[in-house]
């Protein structure tokens, strides 16, 4: 295209503008294929793409023009560097829903609900799990995880500058830290099943011990049955503003852990 007609000046910003929205939609667009709603793998490729090219038009004005790479190398070596950072990014956002998978997961195995009914997702899943992860990912939705994301996007420059690989060490300390307290959070969302079963189980060794005729399991199945309904008709909200909470805790202090 001829663009003789416009000013040098506006030329040279238009072309500086564009290599600035290319490096930050690296790091956005990798960050966005993890993020809880938007980069479900129901969700379409085209899709994903637009809300990454909205997420860089959000991005992008907050953060110091970046200088143009100086050649094919150079942009080469950023977009490993800030696809890595952005996928880290992603997937410390993405343990919240896998807490979400591995409390219902616990949840089922406990009750005996881990064959009832099928998942939403792509892979399979326990009816529970199914249950709380798209009630968790609406609630979020409904809290605005965009906006944090959107935050979370900008803060991120601070914490992994432009062209810089991230420290393994730090990196690493943060992803354990991150991956131990999604499983402690998935086992506490889960204590309200894992209680009940428990009860179940002690209450049932006391009926056979006492009634050693009678067949406990097949008088019990349909009781625990009923039962973690029950529970998960109680405890989801609950469990659900506990996990929000902790969602939300992270995105205002995401470095926790880095060291």
């Amino acid at each position: 295209m001829n663009l003789d007609f416009l000013p040098p000046e506006l030329v040279t910003f238009l072309g500086a503008g564009f290599w600035h929205g290319a490096i930050i939609f690296l790091r956005v667009s990798a960050m966005v294929a993890m993020l809880p709603a938007f980069g479900e793998q129901y969700v379409p490729a085209r899709v994903k793409l637009a809300i990454a090219v909205a997420f860089t038009f959000v991005v992008a004005p907050a953060i110091p023009l970046l200088p143009a790479p100086s050649g094919p190398v150079a942009y080469a070596g950023l977009a490993v560097s800030e696809a890595i950072v952005g996928l880290a990014l992603g997937v410390a956002i993405r343990m919240f829903v896998h807490a979400l998978q591995t409390a219902g997961t616990i949840a089922a195995q406990s009750t005996s609900l881990a064959q009832v009914l099928g998942g939403i997702g792509a892979e399979p899943m326990p009816a529970v799990g199914a249950v709380l992860l798209i009630s968790g990912l609406a609630l979020a939705v409904m809290l605005g995880v965009h906006v944090r994301a959107a935050e979370f996007m900008i803060y991120s420059y601070d914490m992994f500058p432009v062209g810089e690989f991230p420290d393994a060490s730090s990196l690493s300390n943060w992803g354990v830290h991150r991956v131990s307290r999604a499983f402690s959070l998935a086992f506490a969302l889960a204590a309200p099943f894992l209680i009940g079963a428990l009860i179940y189980n002690l209450t049932l060794g006391v009926i056979n011990r006492a009634m050693p005729q009678l067949m406990v399991a097949f008088v019990g199945a349909p009781v625990v049955t009923l039962g973690a309904l029950a529970i998960l008709m109680v405890a989801s909200p609950v469990i659900l503003e506990v996990w929000s909470m902790a969602l939300l805790s992270f995105f205002a202090n995401p470095g926790e852990g880095m060291q």
